[in-house]
């Protein structure tokens, strides 16, 4: 991983209904920006020193300097709302963009799905693509119209008979189906939404027998399928119950609590502050997580206590705390 280097605001303004673009520039200056890049930001949030990632806008930098896009989510840990208040001139720290979302531009055709602010990672994507003049073709849902970025330059870049755009309130939906059958047998598609979005591109993937490494996938790691709750959880190794709010985590209301559990990434990902699930009543566990495989998941074992969450209620977990 690279080292944190020092960089200012240069420019924050809205694109989109909820929807603030910030360009940054590194003091060591810009570096290429491989396809599907995301720039890594240090931030302070609830008090804690956290780093969240964000997805870099276009093939290239902007005159010298990162854009990205980040759309304020109420239930969020957090990082959009310190995001959203970064002002032109303030400075934080961040690295240079790394890919993990890697793009083959050599294929025979590319299929791009987003889900809302998705849409990100797949605008340099695009810009790629189109360059290289292979055929291209973008399908991107979307709850409401004025909340969607950078609609009309995809659709100056991509032509509108390669771009469908399904808007929930105006009632029209993506048929994801219908979008994979259209790609070239050879082809790779490329998605980065929900995960109810994903899941639909792969049972569609799987059910028209694609092979599975032509389907990329990024996820936003704490997106979760249940509406945001507060609940209360049992820690039966430290003998407490634990009130955790709509806008707290469990792990940063395990810490107001005085209870310590090992973390490092706060993004669900590294698996270090997994918890044991002793209880959860009829109460559903909303699993936020990409480190938890499915079948784990499915089971209810464990729970990523930085992201995870039940949906309401009571439940009950041991930290492994042994005194």
């Amino acid at each position: 991983m690279s080292a944190l280097v020092g960089a200012v605001v240069r420019d924050a303004r809205e694109v989109a209904e909820g929807v603030r673009q910030l360009d940054l520039v590194p003091d060591d200056g810009v570096r290429p920006v491989p396809a599907g890049a995301h720039v890594d930001l240090a931030l302070q949030v609830d008090g804690l020193p956290v780093t969240r990632s964000y997805s870099v806008v276009g093939a290239s930098p902007v005159d010298g300097a990162y854009r990205i896009a980040v759309k304020l989510v109420d239930d969020s840990r957090g990082g959009s709302r310190r995001v959203h208040a970064l002002v032109p001139g303030e400075r934080l720290a961040m690295r240079h963009p790394v890919s993990d979302f890697a793009l083959d531009p050599h294929r025979p055709g590319h299929l791009l799905v987003a889900g809302g602010i998705g849409i990100t990672p797949l605008v340099g994507m695009a810009e790629v693509l189109v360059r290289r003049g292979g055929p291209v073709r973008l399908a991107w849902a979307g709850r409401r119209a004025a909340a969607l970025p950078y609609v009309e330059q995809l659709r100056d870049l991509l032509g509108d008979g390669s771009v469908c755009l399904a808007v929930s309130e105006r009632g029209e939906r993506l048929d994801v189906a219908a979008e994979v059958a259209r790609l070239h047998t050879d082809g790779e598609a490329y998605v980065c939404g929900p995960p109810r979005l994903t899941d639909a591109v792969r049972a569609a993937w799987r059910e028209q027998g694609r092979p599975a490494h032509r389907l990329r996938t990024e996820t936003f790691g704490t997106a979760g399928r249940h509406p945001t709750e507060p609940f209360d959880v049992e820690v039966r190794d430290h003998g407490v119950t634990v009130h955790v709010p709509r806008d707290r985590t469990l792990l940063a209301a395990l810490a107001d609590a005085g209870v310590e559990v090992v973390a490092d990434c706060l993004r669900g990902e590294c698996g270090l502050c997994t918890v044991t699930l002793l209880d959860t009543g009829d109460r559903a566990v909303d699993h936020r997580d990409v480190f938890l495989d499915a079948d784990e998941q499915e089971t209810g074992a464990r729970l990523c206590a930085c992201v995870s969450r039940s949906v309401g209620g009571r439940i009950a977990i041991d930290t492994g705390y042994r005194p």
